[in-house]
């Protein structure tokens, strides 16, 4: 494989860093961005061949341009893999959602990546080479109860991401998103530890109702997750998609 420029967001733990370690071992250069740049060193640490670290807020107007003008500097020409994987969830019944709540997810999971994406695209349309792979989530396809913030924000991020390959079709640059469901991640651990606050389960018991809500009966891994993101970077027809990674949970 051709070593590429990537840049993965949300790179310090869970699914981005599950896919920071896979394109570094197969020969790409990465760039790796979040908030900690304590957690993103220790990421970087474990990576072969030649990377950089940037951290940075995504939800800053200006954080798109100046991620990705540092990384163009270092790696010396347009990134040609962009991974926006960082994102955040919140819960709440709709009527108890709060404009806060409501712009944080919209912020964080939709505009972010919109800002990076209209950044990106140019550069690799210029080159005539590009992967787009955003992680959405199985919310990203059907409602459920409680999240309407997060669900509305990565039914966003699907739209977004159809309709830019749509935009950019034939011109080498592929757009695709993976949509996992619940994930062996940090994020998922904040779900369990809510769960438990709310019904008096343990830990434990509230990890199984997650799993026990994909037909696999287990937590996705954040490498299983990984091995789509990379397919979506390897193949050059597949384009416009949302790839459940959900253990069988959503089928279409």
């Amino acid at each position: 494989m051709v070593p590429r420029r990537c840049l993965v967001t949300g790179a310090g733990r869970g699914i981005g860093a599950a896919v920071a370690r896979r394109l570094a071992a197969q020969g790409h250069a990465v760039a790796l961005t979040a908030r900690s740049a304590d957690e993103l060193a220790a990421v970087a640490a474990d990576l072969p061949g030649r990377t950089l670290v940037t951290a940075a807020d995504l939800t800053d107007p200006d954080a798109a341009d100046l991620v990705l003008g540092r990384v163009e500097a270092e790696f010396g020409g347009a990134v040609e893999v962009l991974v926006l994987n960082a994102g955040a969830g919140t819960s709440a019944p709709l009527a108890r959602t709060t404009d806060e709540d409501w712009a944080r997810m919209l912020e964080l999971n939709l505009t972010a990546p919109f800002r990076l994406l209209r950044r990106a695209l140019p550069g690799m349309v210029g080159q005539g080479f590009g992967r787009v792979v955003a992680v959405a989530s199985t919310a990203a396809k059907r409602g459920d109860p409680y999240v309407a913030a997060y669900t509305a924000s990565k039914h966003g991020l699907l739209g977004l991401v159809r309709s830019a390959a749509a935009e950019v079709a034939g011109s080498g640059v592929t757009v695709n998103a993976v949509c996992p469901g619940y994930a062996d991640t940090p994020m998922t651990a904040a779900t369990v530890a809510a769960i438990s606050t709310a019904t008096g389960r343990t830990p434990g018991q509230a990890r199984d109702v997650l799993a026990g809500r994909q037909p696999i009966g287990r937590l996705v891994d954040p490498d299983e997750v990984a091995d789509a993101v990379l397919l979506c970077v390897a193949s050059a027809a597949i384009t416009g998609q949302g790839i459940n990674v959900d253990g069988g949970a959503v089928q279409s």
